[in-house]
């Protein structure tokens, strides 16, 4: 199997398993604040056959493995209801946040991994600084670190990618739950009226902005990486 082929594969799990936390979060959080809507339909779980939508999760997916960009999409909707909220507002924008909250905090602990390697094996920070400065997979190491180096860098790129994307205000991503609340009654409905129509055309033109607003904060991550 070549290079590509693996990093294909590493890609397609952590994602699976990227929107997995991600819905788990907003579950989880709804839950704490008086909503077990998702948490009842089981909601809460890493398995993510319970979280698959057929455009978010196949379609947008192979639509970036063909194109070249990184993996990004979504997950079917947690279901939410926000008249069980005891204030509706902060906890809407709460549950909203838990989402990217969760993709970051999985990317903090990835940066954490890969430094332990660095710090624990003169191979693990050649093979480190190889993918995450130049991209290249060290195979001429041989060793068992690389692929492990290797999937959990993919885990902090994907999550950083995923936890941004979520929280563009664009409907109906996360951070449209945070922008809509700022709005006056009338603006807000013609804003959540722009719904999926508004997401497919950041996904159609604005692929420069996606990398405008991703990239910056992948570097971040990185340079913690970089510093060793």
């Amino acid at each position: 199997m070549s290079f590509e082929h693996v990093s294909i594969v590493f890609q397609v799990i952590v994602f699976l398993f990227a929107i997995s936390v991600h819905e788990s979060a907003h579950a989880w959080m709804a839950a704490r604040l008086g909503d077990p809507t998702a948490m009842m339909l089981g909601r809460v779980t890493l398995n993510p056959i319970k979280h698959i939508d057929l455009l978010g999760t196949v379609v947008l997916p192979m639509l970036a493995i063909v194109t070249g960009f990184p993996i990004i999409g979504w997950a079917k909707p947690t279901p939410v209801n926000t008249r069980n909220f005891r204030h509706l507002v902060r906890d809407d924008v709460l549950t909203s946040v838990a989402g990217p909250a969760s993709n970051f905090l999985v990317a903090m602990v990835a940066v954490l991994v890969l430094e332990g390697v660095q710090l624990g094996s003169p191979t693990g920070r050649l093979a480190v600084q190889l993918i995450v400065r130049h991209g290249i997979v060290p195979v001429e190491l041989n060793s068992v670190l690389v692929p492990i180096c290797l999937l959990v860098y993919t885990g902090m790129t994907i999550n950083v990618l995923l936890g941004v994307f979520n929280l563009i205000p664009v409907p109906p991503l996360d951070g449209s739950h945070v922008l809509r609340h700022l709005l006056s009654e009338g603006v807000r409905r013609a804003y959540d009226g722009v719904g999926i129509f508004g997401l497919f055309i950041l996904m159609y033109w604005g692929g420069g902005l996606l990398r405008w607003l991703m990239f910056p904060v992948k570097d971040v991550f990185d340079s913690f990486l970089k510093s060793f």
